[in-house]
């Protein structure tokens, strides 16, 4: 690190450098394909069409659309700061130019966080659905048990993560050529499932035939402002992950424009393929809380392990395989943002320069590549063997994280274009009003997730000291970075007077 960096050609951003990761490896294509797959939609629908439904009931479509808006939003002003600074640090390197190296630092720990914590999360899934998989292949229940063996479930997590690591380890290249195949078949399987839903309504055979309204789709016909809230909180989340697309915005064909409308075009796509989900889920099942309903509470953890047979007959297995591959898709996918922001942050002298190495063979994050995969595997272990409550409640406070770092970078899409915001309608919205507003509505949406995760019913009901869990862990993890802020700004002082960045 002691030679000076390539500058990157860009009249707007001088300071930025290249880090040598390989250019022009990933286009327009094969980034929608990564940002999708990073979304996970088959896994996301399964763990999350549930528990909304028991929120907003039949408005479900609502708070999808209600959650897509932000996001859009926020997509445009990303889009925005990627033309104008094309670097692999996104949010920390966009909020460090706007408000300056603490605020920038902290916006990078939290896509690490949440990017750390999802991937053991991930890999958690996948491991549940290999299980399930190979009970339904040989057709044997007690081999679905086997991970509920805790040292047999996190050596089986290990070996994912590890699997993830090396494919992602070996560059865009090779991630993008197991996406391709791994999306692929999601998509199919969920198109198959929605259609046989629809072709169940049409023929008299659906569980609870339930005509389309338009009043599905009228997010102010939910019953109170707490269900409402809930349910948008709930659809960030199945959203979060189309930014990996402007993690790899060094790495792709034409940088300044390719990421942005990759990011842009990924949520267009996961949009469509919830509603189309949503709809049929909703169209066939109905929302009541017996039998085969979506509002069942015994259908809440895995719509689609209910619904699969019903719907799909024997060609249900596919959905496990679908859900199987989705969420090692997206495990492997996963790995792209947290290793390419830790790159930028080594690379400009942030926390270790190590973290700054590039695999001379395959022009990939080497160090920070692994280094993520070592921080999900230990926080997996530690979580799931002091309490499964407390591995499931991080995932619930993903959502403030989320909220907190999407909402920096929005707001430093503001800032950072002031002076340009008033120079026409195009500037106006684009610059300013778009990232402006969403970046209000997740930050909002970020303030009223912790007051309500303080209640110790909130998540799974455990306490620590009567607050609840899910804002002691969210909360917890926030200040872990202020705390290894402070101790990088005692050892790599440089950054945080900027004179690096």
């Amino acid at each position: 690190m002691s030679t000076a960096p390539k500058t990157v050609q860009s009249k707007e951003s001088p300071a930025l450098s290249e880090k040598g990761l390989k250019a022009g490896s990933v286009g327009l294509i094969g980034a929608v394909v990564i940002g999708v797959s990073c979304i996970a939609p088959a896994y996301t629908l399964t763990a999350a069409l549930g528990p909304t439904v028991s929120e907003v009931g039949v408005h479900l479509p609502a708070i999808f659309l209600v959650g897509f808006i932000p996001m859009l939003l926020v997509a445009l002003g990303y889009r925005e700061l990627n033309n104008a600074m094309p670097d692999a640090g996104t949010s920390f390197t966009w909020a460090t130019r706007a408000f300056g190296p603490w605020i920038g630092w902290m916006g990078g720990w939290g896509l690490i966080a949440a990017t750390i914590i999802v991937l053991s999360n991930l890999a958690a899934v996948a491991v549940d659905f290999f299980y399930l998989m190979l009970a339904q292949i040989f057709s044997n229940p007690e081999l679905g048990e086997l991970s509920k063996i805790l040292p047999l479930n996190i050596a089986t997590t290990l070996v994912f993560i590890a699997l993830a690591c090396w494919i992602s380890y070996r560059g865009m290249e090779t991630t993008k050529g197991v996406q391709y195949v791994l999306v692929a078949f999601q998509l199919l399987v969920l198109g198959w499932f929605a259609v046989s839903a629809f072709a169940h309504v049409a023929n008299g055979t659906a569980f609870d035939a339930t005509a389309i309204s338009p009043d599905w789709f009228n997010p102010f016909a939910v019953d109170s402002f707490s269900q409402f809230a809930a349910g948008v909180s709930l659809s960030i989340f199945i959203y979060w992950g189309w930014d990996v697309t402007l993690t790899m915005n060094e790495e792709t064909k034409n940088p300044e424009k390719t990421p942005g409308r990759a990011a842009t075009i990924t949520v267009l796509v996961i949009v469509v393929i919830y509603m189309t989900v949503a709809l049929a889920t909703l169209s066939f099942a109905g929302v009541g809380e017996t039998g085969l309903g979506a509002g069942n509470p015994e259908n809440q953890s895995s719509i689609f392990a209910v619904l699969a047979g019903p719907v799909m007959g024997p060609f249900a297995i596919l959905m496990s395989l679908a859900i199987l591959s989705s969420s090692a898709a997206s495990l492997q996918s996963t790995f792209v943002s947290p290793a390419r922001t830790m790159l930028a942050m080594g690379h400009y002298r942030a926390i270790s320069p190590k973290f700054g190495k590039i695999s001379p063979t395959y022009k990939s994050p080497s160090f920070a590549t692994i280094a993520a995969a070592i921080a999900a595997a230990a926080f997996y272990v530690i979580t799931r063997t002091v309490s499964e409550n407390a591995l499931w409640d991080t995932i619930t406070a993903l959502g403030m994280m989320i909220c907190f770092y999407y909402g920096i970078t929005a707001l430093a899409c503001v800032w950072f274009f002031r002076a340009d915001a008033f120079r026409g309608a195009r500037a106006f919205f684009f610059k300013f009003l778009a990232p402006l507003v969403g970046g209000v509505i997740l930050l909002v949406m970020f303030v009223k997730t912790a007051m309500d995760s303080m209640d110790p019913e909130y998540g799974s009901g455990s306490s620590v000291g009567g607050v609840g869990l899910v804002f002691v862990l969210g909360m917890g993890v926030i200040l872990l970075g202020v705390v290894i802020m402070l101790v990088m700004y005692r050892v790599r002082p440089e950054f945080f007077k900027g004179k690096v960045l």
